[in-house]
Formats: C-alpha cells, sequence, structure tokens
C-alpha cells in the first residue's frame, strides 16, 4: 500500500528554502505579530472595539462591515483582515520549515505552535466581542498576541541556530540575572494590562466596564515595574563588560538599554499629558520592541552546533500529521 503524502511533505519534496528566505519567513511572522499588535491597539484607541458588534460576523447579517457602522466598523473589520495576512505568514514560516534540508523537527513545531496560537487568539478575540470588550477578556487577548510574539522570535532565532544541545556563552550567574530580566519584564507587560483595563481607552464610546482598580495606582505599579527591568538590564550590560562576553550579546545588551530608554520616554510623558492615543500607540509598539530585544539578549547567552544528520523530507508524512492535528 502506497502511503499519502502530506501536502506539506510534498512541497518540501520538491523545494529546499535558501537559509536566506527561511530566515525571511521566519521574521516575516514577527513583523505581521506586531503589526496585529499595534492595529489591534489602535482598534481600541480609536474607540471600534465594538465597530463590528458580533462576531465572526461583522453584523448580525453581514460577514463584512456595512455603510451604516462608519469609520468605526472599518476599522475593526480591517483588524479583523489583518488577522489573515498573519496567518499568510504564519503559514509561509511554516511551509518554509518544514522544507529545510536537513529536516529541522524542533524548529517546525516552533512554527506548528504559531499557527495554534493565531487560531486560539482569533477566538479569544471572538469572545472579547461578544462580551462587550470586558477588560479581562481585552487583557486576555493582548496577554496571547505577546505569547505569539514569543514564540514568533524564538523561531527567527533559531533559524540561525543548528540544532545541536545548547551550550551556555556565559557564567552560570550571568544566566540566572538574564531570567530573572526575562521574568521581570513579562510581569512588567501583564501589569500593563491592568492599566488599560482600569484606565482611558476603553475601546468603544459606550460605557465599558473597567478593571476595579483605580488607575493611578496601576500606573505606579507598573512603573515600579519598569524600574526594576531597567536596573536589571543595567545590571547585565554592566556584567557582561565584565565578565567579557561575546560582543554579540554585549550589542544585544546595549540594544535593550535604548529600547528601555525610548520606553520609558513614552511612559511618562504620556502618563504627565492625559495620556493621548498617539503616544500610547506608540508605548504598545515599544512594549514589542522591549519584549523582542529582551529574547534576542536571553538567546544570545547560550550557542548551538549545527547538525549533519540529513533528515529527508519526504520520509517524515507522519510528523507532519501529527503536528498539524490531522
Amino acid at each position: 500500500m502506497v502511503a499519502v503524502q502530506t501536502p506539506l511533505a510534498y512541497i518540501a519534496q520538491r523545494w529546499t528554502p535558501s537559509p536566506r528566505t527561511l530566515r525571511r519567513a521566519a521574521l516575516s511572522a514577527v513583523l505581521m505579530t506586531v503589526v496585529i499588535i499595534v492595529t489591534g491597539g489602535a482598534v481600541r484607541l480609536s474607540s471600534s472595539g465594538l465597530g463590528c458588534d458580533t462576531w465572526p460576523k461583522c453584523t448580525d447579517d453581514s460577514l463584512f462591515t456595512t455603510p451604516e457602522q462608519g469609520i468605526h466598523g472599518a476599522i475593526e473589520f480591517g483588524n479583523r483582515m489583518l488577522t489573515y495576512v498573519l496567518s499568510a505568514a504564519v503559514g509561509w514560516a511554516i511551509i518554509a520549515a518544514r522544507s529545510s534540508k536537513p529536516w529541522r523537527r524542533g524548529l517546525t513545531r516552533l512554527a506548528w505552535s504559531q499557527f495554534w496560537i493565531v487560531m486560539g487568539n482569533a477566538v479569544i478575540g471572538g469572545v472579547t466581542v461578544l462580551a462587550g470588550l470586558n477588560p479581562w477578556t481585552v487583557a486576555g487577548h493582548f496577554l496571547l498576541a505577546n505569547v505569539l510574539l514569543t514564540v514568533t522570535t524564538l523561531t527567527w532565532l533559531r533559524v540561525g541556530e543548528g540544532d545541536g544541545t545548547p551550550r551556555p556563552r556565559v557564567p552560570r550567574p550571568v544566566r540566572k540575572l538574564s531570567w530573572a530580566l526575562v521574568g521581570s519584564s513579562a510581569v512588567l507587560i501583564a501589569v500593563g494590562t491592568t492599566v488599560t483595563g482600569s484606565g482611558k481607552h476603553a475601546g468603544d464610546s459606550s460605557d465599558v466596564p473597567r478593571m476595579p482598580f483605580d488607575w493611578v495606582d496601576a500606573a505606579h505599579v507598573h512603573a515600579a515595574f519598569a524600574w526594576l527591568v531597567c536596573a536589571l538590564a543595567v545590571a547585565m550590560w554592566l556584567v557582561l563588560r565584565v565578565a567579557d562576553a561575546p560582543a554579540d550579546t554585549r550589542a544585544r545588551a546595549r540594544d535593550l538599554l535604548v529600547v528601555l530608554l525610548a520606553q520609558g520616554a513614552i511612559g511618562y510623558v504620556q502618563f504627565f499629558t492625559d495620556v493621548p492615543e498617539v503616544l500610547v500607540g506608540a508605548h504598545m509598539f515599544g512594549s514589542s520592541l522591549m519584549w523582542i530585544a529582551v529574547l534576542r539578549l536571553a538567546v544570545s547567552l547560550r550557542e548551538r552546533a549545527g547538525t549533519t544528520a540529513d533528515i529527508p523530507a519526504q520520509s517524515e508524512p507522519q510528523s507532519d500529521q501529527a503536528m498539524s492535528g490531522v
């Protein structure tokens, strides 16, 4: 009996992406994730969160936005359509990872996980609309988007690595400091959702519920974690210089400091200028850049040697089925 190939195995048998193409495919998913985060913020900041007042349709009778919904409907519907562009970028990353030679199982699994996160967040986005922009579901929607940003960034970084056993490039205390930086940065992003959920820009001009926190207090807690992240980043930069870490690692620590400086400046300006929409949007963009910089620094503390095992693409149809859920 002849085994039936999956579409991915069929493509992989006939096409091998160049290293540059593989990097571009992985990077496209990172860029589109940042775009969807920023445009999602634009939906909220323009009070268009309920521009399409139901899901998965835009209205009870129409899949698309209608003239009666005006600019708010167009903005919300446009953001929904960007999900398809994001899905295309993720699909390209999956196909490129699966078609690389030798086949890299770990890289392909990372690429496939992007697909499932996108699908899950689409559902949460729908629940957010049906729940009338409940701030807790809005926060969950944003945080899962950052989970996607984590996976797309790690996929992009893994493309430039081999598949050997990770080997540390810095002493163990430095790696522990890095994990503290990663953890505090993740908490900083999560705490930021309480500022959003309790403050202005609820996402719609109607009476949208807010989190039961004082907005100013939430902003102060957020600022405290921001200062903690800055302190850890400065400590990391200094320690890497003392430990004579590789030049690329020290450069990534420097890049993180630059991003944090800009992000902190935007944060304080928006707080003292009554949180204008443009600055809030810039702060969301900066949040994505900060998280990418933190991950790039953390990954640069290790190295992986390349592997020489040649795994033919056409010999793994069952793995494709398992990862795709078929």
